[in-house]
């Protein structure tokens, strides 16, 4: 795969690197910009005012009295904490299944203590709606129980892994996302930044999971990892630092594009009133406030073009990324 360096970049491809770098720094900063105005408090004295630099509202206030620049800067700050986490997570969680599942098939015969911690964590997750401490627990044992489970120290009953694996993807995949999102967000009620991270990164792991299995089928057969197998290494081992490293190489292209998709998955639960709590801006509840006040172009358009902006600039990068490959 050729290496993408910032020389190989079109101008086009180089301003949306730029952008969403500012993003990520303007996450960073946002809490400590001395800003006129906090943007969950509202300046009932400037209701829908236009942009001006009248009561320091540069960019004007919504129908609530709330400033518009505050709500841009902070709800970058929201999108970023939650989309590239989930898109990391769910890449990670999708190369573990997936890569396992690729790589030991329905084969796997694992002892019968990594059962038990398979099982443990599945209760942990019927345990309650998320977020709770309990889901974060229940998301990292069932990470350690796969890997532990697929390495075959000793021979136990049969492991489907790879049955497993595809069956609750395509159960995943057979509800639209929107939908399974906003099912569990109404069970849950008013959901935090981690737990909509987690709610995501559970939702959106069969994608990376189908990618890395795909690639794992083909790695699996090559001569390195025959020869690791002949060298002495475990199986476990030869899966971890030998094939697992260049069956997630897929990933790289398709993270832009997964963080677009989250992305607006959060903007749109946003908009409908749905998710983080209302305290919490986003740009998908700017948009929604366009509602009360129609007329007021200003409430719309700001946040429109920074979420348009964005996902045509990840869109941008995914295409580098699968042009280099």
């Amino acid at each position: 795969m050729a290496n993408v360096t910032i020389s190989s970049l079109s101008g086009p491809q180089k301003l949306a690197l730029g952008w969403l770098s500012a993003l990520v720094v303007a996450a960073i900063v946002a809490p400590y910009l001395p800003l006129p105005y906090p943007p969950a408090v509202p300046d009932l004295t400037q209701i829908t005012q236009p942009p001006s630099g009248a009561a320091k509202h540069w960019l004007g206030t919504d129908p609530q009295g709330r400033d518009v620049l505050s709500n841009l800067l902070f709800g970058a700050r929201t999108a970023v904490l939650l989309t590239l986490p989930a898109a990391v997570l769910a890449a990670g969680l999708g190369a573990l299944a997936g890569g396992a599942a690729g790589f030991w098939g329905n084969s796997g015969r694992p002892a019968l203590r990594y059962w038990l911690l398979g099982l443990t964590a599945g209760g942990w997750l019927l345990a309650g709606p998320p977020p709770t401490a309990g889901w974060v627990a229940a998301l990292a044992t069932l990470g350690g129980a796969l890997v532990l489970a697929t390495r075959r120290a000793r021979p136990g009953w049969p492991f489907p892994l790879d049955s497993l694996v595809q069956g609750t993807a395509t159960a995943l995949d057979t509800v639209p996302r929107l939908v399974l999102v906003v099912a569990l967000a109404a069970v849950a009620g008013e959901v935090s930044l981690l737990g909509l991270v987690t709610l995501f990164t559970l939702t959106s792991w069969p994608h990376p999971a189908r990618l890395v299995q795909a690639q794992m089928l083909r790695v699996r057969a090559l001569p390195f990892v025959e020869a690791a197998r002949a060298a002495g290494m475990t199986e476990g081992r030869v899966w971890l630092y030998h094939a697992l490293p260049h069956a997630v190489q897929p990933l790289r292209t398709v993270l832009p594009l997964s963080m677009a998709g989250l992305l607006s998955l959060e903007s749109t639960l946003s908009f409908l009133g749905i998710g983080l709590p209302p305290d919490v801006a986003s740009w998908g509840r700017s948009l929604a406030a366009v509602r009360y006040a129609p007329a007021a172009w200003w409430v719309f358009v700001f946040p429109a073009a920074c979420l348009a902006i964005t996902l045509m600039s990840l869109s941008s990068l995914t295409k580098q990324q699968a042009n280099s490959r």
